[in-house]
């Protein structure tokens, strides 16, 4: 760690030095041009120290559905460094990043709708804490690619070129992963430590495979945000995580389109809770049950992604109309979400006015598990309530991306919840016999990029 500030303190002092080296020599060497911090951070970069400033901040507002109407203020600073260790160090093919996210403001899903797949991808807990924190070694001319530290998992598994503009916290980590997975998986707010393996085996066929520790936050019943609150826990003793994936490249029609197909797969080393039943065989609702949940060894999980590129915006342009789809599925009796699947389209390049400005529209469906939905049904024959069944919970995002200047983005969001929760008791019926109403979010979400 004293190294790591050591070297913090190293590049602070070097780009103070290339900032006001011009002014303290200005009365004794003939005029330049002034430097700018952007010359500054090019001369760092070319160093191999790169530096990155991106904040989201966004108004979101639920006005109909849910739990209660009303909005909310969120934000997230991300502070990121990547240091080239060839450059830096003369260590051959090496990378460093770290990153680390200051998180403030309320989150519209856990305190106005209630539902499973969160509104906002930006939306947790507030907290200054680490993210990313890993050395990534590459071999084999840039083939092979090992990394180890903590790390995310959602940027390179299950993931589309064509998602990253959307707001829902599902259409960037799928619904399937987030809601099954303990703490989330490896994915914003919270990272694991673990070793990555990315093998380039053809120009068209990339190989995937992590193996991650299991939980970034110790047992217990609390927030698992909570339990690490600064990301600086570093577990790797849990019972751990695989995941893998095949990446191949397509091209579709005479215009040669590009897309990729993506299938892959999870296992989960730890014990789940069955979503039914008692360690005493009966079913969780019935009183006569001793109380103590049932637990199934292992999860596993099966996923394909598509993504294509359907039409260019002009010859020889990246943009246009493109669509993703991506689809997952775990065992029943162990998972809350069964099965899942989103998709969409995004607009891009159609504008000469606002070139990068983009549009899209997606939705997401997870399916309720069939062992959690007999559970409803115990519960109405032991309560003789007419205690609703979940079913699924589902999204539709149409959301527009303005550049108003290079770093600045403006988005309009809209997204209409359908049976949030899955379709939940609703929490203002006094008698739980009402499914909770669907939701409808509007709001606006800036990002701002250095």
């Amino acid at each position: 760690m004293y190294s790591v500030l050591s070297r913090a303190v190293t590049l602070l002092a070097t780009a103070a030095c290339l900032v006001l080296a011009p002014v303290a020599y200005a009365d004794i060497a003939p005029a330049k041009p002034k430097e700018t911090p952007q010359d500054a951070r090019e001369a760092l970069a070319d160093a191999g120290y790169q530096f990155s400033l991106i904040y989201i901040g966004e108004g979101l507002a639920n006005i109909s559905g849910g739990m209660r109407t009303g909005a909310i203020y969120t934000g997230r600073l991300d502070l990121g460094t990547t240091i080239d260790l060839e450059k830096v160090a003369g260590w051959t093919g090496a990378s460093f990043h770290a990153n680390m996210f200051q998180i403030h403001g309320d989150g519209l899903s856990r305190s106005y709708i209630g539902n499973l797949m969160l509104a906002s991808g930006v939306e947790a807990l507030p907290a200054t804490r680490l993210y990313e924190f890993w050395v990534e070694q590459k071999l084999l001319g840039g083939k092979l690619a090992v990394r180890v530290g903590q790390q995310a998992s959602d940027i390179e598994f299950i993931d589309s070129s064509y998602d990253d503009i959307f707001v829902n916290s599902a259409l960037g980590w799928p619904g399937h992963a987030g809601i099954n997975l303990p703490s989330g998986g490896p994915s914003p707010p919270l990272s694991v430590m673990g070793i990555r393996v990315k093998a380039e085996l053809t120009d068209r066929l990339t190989a995937y495979f992590a193996l991650f520790n299991g939980d970034s936050a110790p047992p217990g019943p609390e927030d698992p945000q909570i339990k690490n609150p600064h990301g600086l826990l570093f577990r790797v003793s849990d019972p751990p995580w695989w995941i893998a994936q095949l990446k191949y490249k397509v091209e579709l029609g005479e215009s040669r389109l590009p897309g990729t197909i993506t299938g892959g797969g999870w296992y989960h080393i730890k014990s789940f809770p069955d979503q039914r039943f008692s360690a005493d065989g009966l079913s969780l609702a019935d009183p006569n049950s001793n109380g103590e949940t049932a637990w199934r060894r292992r999860n596993p999980g099966v996923f394909m992604v598509y993504e294509q590129l359907l039409m260019r915006a002009s010859p020889g342009s990246d943009k246009g109309i493109a669509f993703f789809m991506r689809a997952s599925m775990s065992p029943s009796d162990r998972n809350l979400v069964s099965a899942y699947i989103d998709g969409g389209f995004l607009f891009t390049g159609f504008s000469t006015q606002r070139p990068n400005d983009r549009f899209g529209i997606a939705g997401t469906y997870a399916r309720i598990s069939d062992r959690a939905r007999a559970l409803d049904r115990d519960t109405q024959i032991f309560t003789g309530t007419p205690y609703p069944v979940r079913d699924y919970e589902a999204i539709l995002e149409i959301t527009y991306q303005h550049e108003v200047r290079p770093g600045f983005l403006l988005q309009p969001v809209v997204q209409y919840i359908a049976h949030p929760g899955g379709g939940i008791p609703d929490p203002n019926d006094p008698t739980q016999s009402k499914r909770i109403k669907d939701g409808v979010m509007v709001g606006v979400r800036a990002t701002i990029t250095y």
